[in-house]
């Protein structure tokens, strides 16, 4: 069998993935190119989740992609506006024709000899699988398992005579209304889903093991939609975006230098909102400090007007169990409920849970250093998009995509056909440290040991900083002398490499 060969694969249909495909078509309109999808639709988590009010928890001006501006006047979108700008995205940029469905990469392949990866890719249909070629592979397979989410094991689960629901996995004929819903969990979900369903619910707990900081802003931007008014739709949205990201870069940053005034402020703006009477300290006051975990937005205040209004009800302890008929804690009181919804989290799922192998050896990549978070060392021909966990997503994919453009555009240019991260003499004694630090979110330290290590010094960091990385990335040379440039192109009746008929 002769396996089809494109320049580049691209991995996931996702918000990343549409991006890419949108920056490589641009700027290197030469290179021909799939984007290789598990599932029948393109959106990724947009796509995917379902459940009552999902939105973003980013503005859309940095959620946004840098070359398409957000026209609406919600910056906080809904999941079915944000689904159509990446599919309007697509349209734009012809990406479309160069989607594969129902293809799950399972296997990837390098063969130095060639310069080429092979891929193989599940289709869903029994004993079938596709396998296609290319010289590069950009994976933006998100990071987390689209399969199933994370469910903790609650003793007497199999008791409860209602419904247990995980979020990622929404039915699309729930009917909640009049029902007495229990939702577990504290994070952006579970702040989403008790104002969306608090109006048709009988009534909506909250259950936390331990709180959130959680914050109040408008879903609309007024200063982005004057703008818009009076300039042109790019230049608005350019500015707008620039704002937006000093802002983000101010509030973390403050966070870190002044973690108890940011705390004192964020606790002040909860107890405006619920009253002096309503415990704050117990229900709103986490035990880590601003930014060691994200910060849930909710837009207009709905979380406090639900719990204002006496619809919804946060409750702080441990579970003991499940019983017949609900929710039993710790402290001997038992919540009632006909529903009750895990908004317990995702499991991180590293490249899409790919296989990789290296001229016969398999990547273990916990053994691996990260380069500029996006390149592995010792792994030729790849890149990965992981977003950042304390601005929006897309800024880190934007940056990723636009990197990987001018790679292509590099090797071209210089005959290359192999690009490499290699550790220096003087990286190989560096200190190893954890891929994420100081971001103690379960998701991310459940799944710490499969991840990369970064290093102590460039380009072996992962930032977490948009200002720097627009410096390592953007505009940090391509051949630093970490990049090992190898396999030059043949020249026709070349006999350094063997032919394939050999």
């Amino acid at each position: 069998m002769i396996a089809e060969y494109v320049d580049v694969v691209i991995v996931g249909a996702g918000l990343s993935g549409i991006g890419a495909a949108c920056h490589l078509s641009e700027k290197c309109p030469e290179k021909s190119y799939l984007i290789m999808e598990s599932r029948d639709a393109m959106g990724g988590t947009w796509e995917l989740f379902r459940y009552p009010g999902i939105r973003s928890d980013s503005d859309m001006h940095t959620l946004g992609y840098n070359f398409k501006p957000w026209l609406a006047d919600k910056a906080i979108a809904d999941g079915p506006s944000i689904l159509k700008y990446i599919n309007d995205a697509a349209s734009e940029h012809s990406v479309n024709k160069h989607i594969r469905y129902g293809h799950k990469v399972t296997k990837a392949s390098w063969s130095g000899k060639d310069a080429t990866w092979t891929i193989e890719a599940e289709t869903g249909r029994p004993g079938d699988f596709a396998v296609i070629r290319c010289g590069f592979i950009q994976m933006c397979s998100g990071y987390y398992n689209y399969e199933s989410g994370y469910l903790p094991e609650f003793k007497g689960r199999e008791r409860f005579h209602g419904d247990i629901i995980h979020p990622q996995h929404w039915p699309a004929n729930l009917d909640y209304t009049g029902k007495r819903v229990v939702v577990i969990g504290s994070g952006a979900t579970a702040m989403t889903l008790i104002p969306a369903m608090a109006e048709k619910a009988g009534h909506i707990t909250m259950i936390q093991r331990s709180p959130t900081y959680v914050v109040s802003l408008p879903d609309t931007d007024w200063i982005a939609n004057f703008l818009r008014k009076i300039l042109p739709e790019k230049t608005a949205y350019a500015i707008t975006r620039w704002k937006n990201i000093k802002y983000q870069e101010f509030v973390y940053r403050r966070s870190r230098t002044a973690p108890e005034k940011v705390k004192k402020h964020l606790l002040k703006m909860a107890r405006k909102e619920l009253g002096p009477d309503y415990d704050i300290d117990r229900h709103f006051t986490p035990n880590y400090g601003p930014w060691d975990q994200r910060l849930c937005l909710v837009p207009n205040s709905d979380l406090f007007l639900a719990i204002r209004s006496g619809k919804a009800t946060v409750v702080t302890g441990e579970i003991e169990a499940f019983t017949e008929n609900g929710v039993l804690m710790k402290s001997g009181d038992e919540h009632v409920a006909d529903i009750v919804i895990s908004a317990t989290g995702l499991n991180l799922l590293v490249l899409g849970g790919t296989e990789f192998i290296v001229d016969g050896k398999t990547i273990d990549f916990p053994q691996t250093f990260s380069y500029k978070a996006m390149m592995y060392s010792d792994v030729p021909n790849m890149i990965s998009t992981f977003g950042y966990i304390n601005a929006s997503w897309t800024l880190k994919a934007d940056l990723t995509a636009e990197y990987a453009c001018r790679l292509l555009s590099h090797m071209d240019e210089t005959g290359m056909r192999q690009c490499t991260p290699r550790l220096r003499g003087k990286d190989r004694h560096m200190v190893a440290r954890p891929w994420i630090e100081n971001f103690s979110s379960g998701y991310i330290q459940r799944q710490m040991h499969v991840l990369p290590k970064q290093g102590d010094h460039e380009p072996w960091i992962n930032t977490q900083d948009y200002r720097r990385d627009k410096k390592i990335i953007r505009d940090g040379e391509i051949d630093d002398g970490v990049l090992e440039f190898s396999n030059p192109v043949m020249q026709p009746g070349s006999a350094n490499v063997e032919s394939d008929a050999a």
